[in-house]
């Protein structure tokens, strides 16, 4: 459908071309997604966007920066031993203190991992900094084989799509990623695991993995329909927003094209 449609409308322009961009860049696993896909829509609807990355006025910092740096903080506090500093610290409304328990007792194996952990709190804090994945890219962490191979070989036993389903801690941590809605839920799933429980009474959710626990899966399935309503022209129903219908105003070939490919971004996504 969306390559006919594609077919049909001329080439197109800077701001057509920068609506397609932010489209293929969506990720709804993202704690932002919701906005992200209004923002879209919008976008849509009026032709043109002055959003996407790197579009923050410089030094305007978000509230969840604060939780990443609370994270780091913490993490960092434990591993030197000066867990006393952090007390007063939370991540996303769990106590510094709950998260340390977590852990447990420091040994150099659980220090290791848990610095892997700062690390890729820090490539989002620091994004000059990369975090280099464990399970990928071993050879960068060949002087510390050992650790990264114990890490590898220990099984966090929980469930994908309400399926029994392992993943390593190694993966865990490399997927242990910041922006996702569910990093701070992850987290005590990769710090239990590093204090050795093993068995996560929560699904440990990322970027393709139990994505149908994102907790706007239902908002989204309602502009899934709207899209294809304005798509097809047909008559609004209770499973539509009339709201969205509006912002995207006249139908027209080009905004034709751009709602089936967002509507195709989502749908597949979260498995619609």
């Amino acid at each position: 459908m969306i390559d006919t449609l594609e077919d049909s409308i001329p080439p197109l322009d800077d701001q057509t071309t920068k609506i397609r961009r932010l489209i293929t860049s969506l990720e709804l696993c993202h704690h932002k997604a919701e906005r992200h896909v209004e923002v879209i829509i919008e976008a849509i609807g009026s032709g043109g966007t002055s959003k996407g990355p790197g579009t923050r006025p410089p030094r305007q910092r978000h509230p969840i920066e604060d939780l990443w740096q609370n994270c780091y903080d913490v993490l960092s506090k434990w591993c030197s031993g000066s867990t006393d500093e952090a007390v007063h610290l939370d991540v996303g409304g769990v106590q510094a203190s709950e998260l340390m328990a977590f852990i447990g007792d420091p040994t150099p194996l659980k220090v290791w991992q848990v610095q892997r952990i700062m690390d890729k709190v820090r490539s989002f804090l620091e994004p000059s900094f990369r975090y280099v994945e464990m399970v990928e890219y071993g050879e960068h962490y060949r002087e510390h084989t050992e650790f990264r191979d114990l890490t590898m070989r220990t099984l966090i036993h929980g469930t994908k799509d309400g399926k029994d389903a392992e993943i390593t801690l190694a993966s865990a941590i490399d997927h242990l990623e910041p922006c996702h809605w569910n990093f701070v839920g992850n987290l005590v799933i990769v710090l239990n695991a590093i204090g050795g429980d093993l068995f996560p009474k929560e699904p440990f959710a990322a970027c393709g993995r139990n994505i149908k626990l994102t907790p706007i899966r239902d908002r989204m399935k309602i502009v899934s329909n709207t899209l294809k309503a304005f798509c097809e022209g047909r008559d609004v129903s209770k499973d539509v927003d009339v709201n969205i219908l509006r912002i995207l105003g006249q139908k027209t070939p080009v905004k034709c094209c751009l709602a089936a490919s967002l509507n195709k971004t989502i749908r597949s996504q979260l498995g619609f």
